[in-house]
């Protein structure tokens, strides 16, 4: 399944590249000596907003403008990442942004999406729970509803995979963590649009397993809960559009548990320097599961992004495992 052709790709890369610098992607010597693989990390922690999904917003509201339906405001329900690349997007656009946060959310994630300029609005136990709200929202202020899984938002996430494709088009394998599919849908186009043959592995919490179930299943198969720390991968309801990109172009999914991904944060920290969220650590924890299957191997991990609170990242640099 295409979504876009190369050139819609390329044109995404020049949008996104007047806000977003391409990002660096670094093989760390720390790491191949945990893995005893070549370890080339793609820092989309190193964002404007910390976070890959500010790729995805620049390009939706580009659409929107160029195809004259620019709206007079619009509303998403998020997490935190895609909040603030929503926000950021809008406020390019002079238009307000409502964002849809569930109770509980991280603190800082909210703060930066209200620095941004984004309305915040606190809605429901969980994700999809928010969703329902943005869409009341929608149709109370006659605003633009942004879902979480749309073909432009993923040709914008897309110009991260075209960027660490063009640095390393040599990859054995590329790990990609999934909350709503944009990132790994983004990584599959963008190979198959270059022609290469790296395997593409999904990454998903153990204890939100909905695309990893549903992609053995070939259907989509909801789950009751999601409830991780990695707030990016809490996704219980995959969407039919993403799983079967997910299905026809992913290697295997993944599972990782909570406290492999507190683990790979501190390994992030020790050997990089950086710091991760749990969703930004959880390629790097499916690597650490498959060390041996990727020995002498090249391999990419996205670090998704970086934007985790402080308590949080406290309490993992101690050995903890936070819990949902």
């Amino acid at each position: 399944m295409t979504l876009f052709s190369r050139d819609d790709l390329n044109a995404a890369a020049a949008l996104v590249h007047e806000v977003v610098p391409p990002t660096p992607s670094f093989a760390w010597p720390l790491l191949a000596r945990r893995i005893g693989a070549t370890v080339v990390v793609k820092h989309e922690n190193h964002t404007p907003t910390g976070a890959f999904k500010v790729r995805g917003g620049l390009v939706y509201m580009d659409s929107l403008r160029r195809a004259g339906k620019l709206p007079k405001g619009v509303v998403t329900a998020t997490r935190g990442n895609h909040g603030q690349s929503v926000a950021l997007a809008a406020s390019r656009f002079g238009i307000p942004a409502v964002l849809v946060v569930p109770e509980g959310n991280s603190p800082e994630k909210n703060a930066a999406m209200e620095a941004l300029g984004g309305e915040l609005v606190i809605a429901g136990r969980d994700f999809d729970e928010s969703r329902v709200r943005a869409a009341e929202i929608e149709r109370e202020r006659g605003y633009h509803y942004i879902p979480s899984f749309h073909a432009d938002l993923v040709r914008g996430v897309a110009t991260c995979a075209l960027e660490l494709f063009t640095a390393q088009s040599d990859l054995d394998a590329l790990y990609v963590p999934i909350g709503m599919g944009s990132g790994v849908c983004a990584a599959i186009t963008a190979r198959d649009l270059l022609g290469l043959k790296t395997e593409i592995i999904g990454v998903v919490a153990e204890n939100a397993p909905a695309v990893a179930l549903s992609f053995e299943a070939g259907k989509p198969v909801p789950t009751a809960t999601a409830r991780t720390f990695a707030d990016g991968l809490a996704c219980r309801d995959p969407q039919p559009e993403a799983l079967a990109i997910i299905v026809e172009g992913a290697a295997r999914i993944l599972r990782v548990t909570e406290a492999e991904i507190a683990e790979a944060m501190r390994l992030y920290y020790t050997a990089t320097h950086n710091m991760a969220e749990g969703a930004g650590a959880a390629a790097l924890a499916a690597l650490i599961q498959e060390r041996d299957r990727q020995k002498g191997r090249r391999i990419g991990v996205i670090l998704s992004g970086g934007n985790v609170d402080m308590p949080v990242f406290a309490r993992v640099l101690a050995g903890e495992t936070p819990q949902a």
